[in-house]
Protein backbone atom coordinates (compact mmCIF):
# COMPACT_ATOMS: atom_id res chain seq x y z
CA UNK A 1 0.00 0.00 0.00
CA UNK A 2 2.62 2.16 1.12
CA UNK A 3 4.47 1.49 -2.41
CA UNK A 4 1.64 1.82 -3.86
CA UNK A 5 1.26 5.49 -2.62
CA UNK A 6 4.82 6.45 -2.83
CA UNK A 7 4.82 5.25 -6.99
CA UNK A 8 1.06 7.54 -7.09
CA UNK A 9 2.92 10.25 -5.72
CA UNK A 10 6.53 9.99 -8.15
CA UNK A 11 4.25 9.66 -10.82
CA UNK A 12 2.53 13.11 -10.41
CA UNK A 13 5.67 14.74 -9.21
CA UNK A 14 6.41 13.50 -12.97
CA UNK A 15 3.34 14.46 -14.85
CA UNK A 16 3.39 17.99 -13.34
CA UNK A 17 7.25 19.03 -13.28
CA UNK A 18 6.68 20.44 -9.92
CA UNK A 19 8.94 19.07 -7.18
CA UNK A 20 10.68 19.78 -3.54
CA UNK A 21 14.26 20.62 -4.56
CA UNK A 22 15.61 17.97 -2.51
CA UNK A 23 13.91 15.81 -4.90
CA UNK A 24 15.14 17.82 -7.52
CA UNK A 25 18.53 17.46 -6.43
CA UNK A 26 18.12 13.45 -5.58
CA UNK A 27 16.86 12.97 -9.66
CA UNK A 28 19.72 15.24 -10.78
CA UNK A 29 22.19 13.21 -8.68
CA UNK A 30 20.22 9.88 -9.70
CA UNK A 31 20.84 10.86 -13.44
CA UNK A 32 24.56 11.82 -12.90
CA UNK A 33 25.07 8.15 -11.41
CA UNK A 34 22.61 6.35 -14.11
CA UNK A 35 24.86 7.91 -16.90
CA UNK A 36 28.33 7.39 -15.47
CA UNK A 37 27.76 4.18 -14.68
CA UNK A 38 25.42 3.85 -18.37
CA UNK A 39 28.55 4.80 -20.37
CA UNK A 40 31.49 3.32 -18.23
CA UNK A 41 32.21 0.48 -20.22
CA UNK A 42 32.66 2.78 -23.45
CA UNK A 43 35.06 5.04 -21.90
CA UNK A 44 36.80 2.42 -20.76
CA UNK A 45 37.70 1.49 -24.37
CA UNK A 46 39.23 4.89 -25.00
CA UNK A 47 42.75 6.20 -23.95
CA UNK A 48 42.98 9.09 -21.84
CA UNK A 49 42.17 10.86 -18.56
CA UNK A 50 39.02 11.45 -16.74
CA UNK A 51 38.08 15.22 -15.97
CA UNK A 52 35.87 16.64 -13.47
CA UNK A 53 35.13 19.67 -13.94
CA UNK A 54 33.53 21.05 -10.88
CA UNK A 55 34.66 18.79 -7.85
CA UNK A 56 32.57 20.59 -5.37
CA UNK A 57 32.34 17.62 -2.08
CA UNK A 58 34.12 14.80 -3.76
CA UNK A 59 30.89 12.65 -4.39
CA UNK A 60 31.34 12.06 -8.24
CA UNK A 61 34.83 12.24 -8.25
CA UNK A 62 34.53 9.59 -5.54
CA UNK A 63 32.26 7.58 -7.71
CA UNK A 64 34.92 8.26 -10.82
CA UNK A 65 37.72 6.34 -9.02
CA UNK A 66 35.28 3.65 -8.57
CA UNK A 67 34.20 3.36 -12.03
CA UNK A 68 37.52 3.73 -13.64
CA UNK A 69 40.08 3.11 -10.78
CA UNK A 70 42.65 2.47 -13.43
CA UNK A 71 42.70 6.21 -14.78
CA UNK A 72 43.96 9.43 -13.95
CA UNK A 73 41.61 11.29 -12.78
CA UNK A 74 41.69 15.37 -12.39
CA UNK A 75 39.19 17.68 -10.88
CA UNK A 76 38.77 21.34 -11.06
CA UNK A 77 37.38 23.82 -8.72
CA UNK A 78 37.74 27.21 -7.54
CA UNK A 79 38.68 25.98 -4.01
CA UNK A 80 39.34 22.55 -2.30
CA UNK A 81 35.75 21.60 -0.65
CA UNK A 82 35.43 17.76 -0.80
CA UNK A 83 35.14 15.40 1.82
CA UNK A 84 38.94 14.21 3.19
CA UNK A 85 38.89 10.60 1.67
CA UNK A 86 37.13 12.28 -1.74
CA UNK A 87 40.15 14.57 -2.35
CA UNK A 88 42.84 14.21 -4.84
CA UNK A 89 46.27 14.06 -4.78
CA UNK A 90 47.64 17.68 -5.27
CA UNK A 91 48.77 16.55 -8.65
CA UNK A 92 44.88 15.67 -9.64
CA UNK A 93 43.73 18.83 -8.36
CA UNK A 94 43.29 22.02 -10.37
CA UNK A 95 42.59 24.95 -8.42
CA UNK A 96 40.86 28.44 -9.41
CA UNK A 97 38.09 29.69 -12.44
CA UNK A 98 37.30 26.46 -14.71
CA UNK A 99 37.14 28.48 -17.30
CA UNK A 100 40.66 29.42 -16.66
CA UNK A 101 42.67 26.42 -15.56
CA UNK A 102 40.64 24.06 -17.83
CA UNK A 103 42.08 25.86 -20.63
CA UNK A 104 45.46 24.55 -20.30
CA UNK A 105 44.18 20.99 -20.64
CA UNK A 106 43.07 21.66 -24.14
CA UNK A 107 44.39 18.79 -26.18
CA UNK A 108 45.09 16.50 -23.11
CA UNK A 109 42.55 13.65 -25.11
CA UNK A 110 39.99 12.93 -21.95
CA UNK A 111 38.12 9.49 -22.66
CA UNK A 112 35.36 11.42 -20.23
CA UNK A 113 34.61 14.62 -19.32
CA UNK A 114 32.32 15.62 -16.49
CA UNK A 115 30.59 19.00 -15.53
CA UNK A 116 28.14 19.38 -13.10
CA UNK A 117 28.56 23.18 -12.58
CA UNK A 118 25.40 24.65 -13.22
CA UNK A 119 23.91 26.93 -10.54
CA UNK A 120 19.80 26.84 -11.55
CA UNK A 121 20.05 30.54 -12.25
CA UNK A 122 19.46 30.91 -15.84
CA UNK A 123 21.22 34.28 -16.06
CA UNK A 124 24.58 32.70 -14.52
CA UNK A 125 24.29 29.58 -16.44
CA UNK A 126 24.24 31.69 -19.48
CA UNK A 127 27.43 33.24 -18.89
CA UNK A 128 28.89 29.40 -17.82
CA UNK A 129 27.54 28.25 -21.37
CA UNK A 130 29.74 30.69 -23.26
CA UNK A 131 32.72 28.80 -22.45
CA UNK A 132 31.87 25.59 -20.85
CA UNK A 133 31.60 24.46 -24.80
CA UNK A 134 34.37 24.85 -26.14
CA UNK A 135 36.26 23.44 -22.84
CA UNK A 136 34.47 20.29 -23.11
CA UNK A 137 35.33 20.08 -26.93
CA UNK A 138 38.78 21.37 -26.74
CA UNK A 139 39.61 18.56 -23.59
CA UNK A 140 37.98 15.93 -24.76
CA UNK A 141 39.90 12.69 -27.59
CA UNK A 142 37.91 12.55 -30.64
CA UNK A 143 35.03 10.46 -29.56
CA UNK A 144 35.16 11.13 -25.98
CA UNK A 145 32.30 11.25 -24.34
CA UNK A 146 31.02 14.47 -22.28
CA UNK A 147 28.58 14.46 -19.57
CA UNK A 148 27.13 17.70 -18.17
CA UNK A 149 24.41 19.04 -16.17
CA UNK A 150 23.89 21.90 -18.71
CA UNK A 151 23.09 21.83 -22.18
CA UNK A 152 26.38 21.98 -24.49
CA UNK A 153 25.47 23.51 -27.64
CA UNK A 154 28.51 23.05 -30.51
CA UNK A 155 28.49 21.52 -33.46
CA UNK A 156 31.82 19.45 -32.30
CA UNK A 157 29.35 17.78 -29.69
CA UNK A 158 26.92 14.74 -30.69
CA UNK A 159 24.08 14.64 -28.43
CA UNK A 160 23.97 10.76 -27.39
CA UNK A 161 20.92 9.31 -25.92
CA UNK A 162 19.65 8.94 -22.07
CA UNK A 163 19.74 5.91 -20.18
CA UNK A 164 16.11 4.73 -19.14
CA UNK A 165 14.70 6.63 -16.48
CA UNK A 166 16.46 9.57 -17.03
CA UNK A 167 14.23 12.90 -17.75
CA UNK A 168 15.02 14.67 -21.25
CA UNK A 169 16.38 17.84 -19.83
CA UNK A 170 18.20 16.75 -16.58
CA UNK A 171 21.33 15.96 -17.82
CA UNK A 172 22.88 15.64 -21.05
CA UNK A 173 25.81 13.40 -22.73
CA UNK A 174 27.90 13.80 -25.88
CA UNK A 175 30.53 12.28 -28.01
CA UNK A 176 32.69 14.76 -29.47
CA UNK A 177 32.82 14.11 -33.02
Amino acid sequence: MLLRLWERYHDAKDKTDTMSRLDSFIRRLTAQRDILNGIADEVKTLDGPVLELGLGNGRTFDHLRELFSDRRIVAFDRAANAYGPSMPEAGNLVLGEIKDTARDFIGIGASLAHADIGTGYEEKDAVTLTWLPEIMVGVLAPRGIAVSGLSLDHLDLEPLPLPAGVKAGRYFIYRRR
